[in-house]
């Protein structure tokens, strides 16, 4: 197997992650070099922060037309939370801005509600709950519905369609999507780098590595 390319663009948990893809028994690599993309055999595109800026440093680093490239390449490529939401083709993050376009559908904002103390961002563990497709052979093989997940996030992916929506997730009335799954494209809005054994189920399936 070929090392596990980690996307550094200045905005995630790369200590995080690359030490969960090492725990599962692959080889991680933290790389800003886009080229890497070209043999790559599976990518990991995490995330925390803005939208906007997020964005502005792809694209300063070249990585816009690379990214699009190898997700039409039909290989593995996991997006972890930002990560995940910069795969839709916008965000109302602060004004509008274009995502990379890889999937149908927007990023907009979780709602807070002060009258019942639901707060914004979502901090902590809340579970996933099936939508329409069956978990059997995707990347959620071998989880359970109401299986928790870390998440920190104050937005969330509406694909506009239903066939991308894997998983979902309630926080307070909201009920958002929260794994997204096209072909060999994967997006995860939760963080399984710090989610235990059903995040490590998740990345273990990403890798197709089952020694968890």
């Amino acid at each position: 197997m070929k090392p596990v390319l980690i996307v550094d663009y200045g905005l995630g948990n790369l200590g995080s992650v690359a030490r969960a893809v090492r725990f599962l028994g692959a080889e991680p690599v933290i790389s800003g070099d886009p080229a890497l993309l070209l043999d790559a055999e599976r990518v990991i595109l995490p995330g925390v922060g803005a939208f906007g800026v997020a964005m502005a440093n792809l694209k300063r680093l070249d990585f816009v037309a690379p990214l699009k490239q190898y997700a039409a390449s039909g290989r593995p490529l996991l997006g972890i939370c930002l990560g995940m939401q910069l795969f839709m083709e916008e965000s109302t993050e602060g004004d509008l801005h274009a995502g990379l376009g890889l999937i149908p559908g927007r990023v907009v904002r979780l709602q807070e509600e002060r009258k019942r103390g639901i707060k914004v961002p979502h901090v902590g563990w809340s579970g996933l709950e099936p939508d329409k497709r069956e978990w059997s052979g995707t990347v959620l093989d071998g989880l359970h519905p109401g299986d928790a997940l870390y998440f920190v996030h104050s937005y969330y992916v509406q694909p506009r369609n239903d066939g991308d929506v894997l998983a979902c997730t309630t926080y307070g009335d909201a009920r958002f999507c929260s794994v997204i799954a096209r072909g060999a494209l994967v997006g995860c809005q939760a963080h399984p780098e710090k989610s235990s054994g059903p995040g490590l189920r998740i990345l273990g399936n990403f890798l197709d590595v089952h020694q968890h």
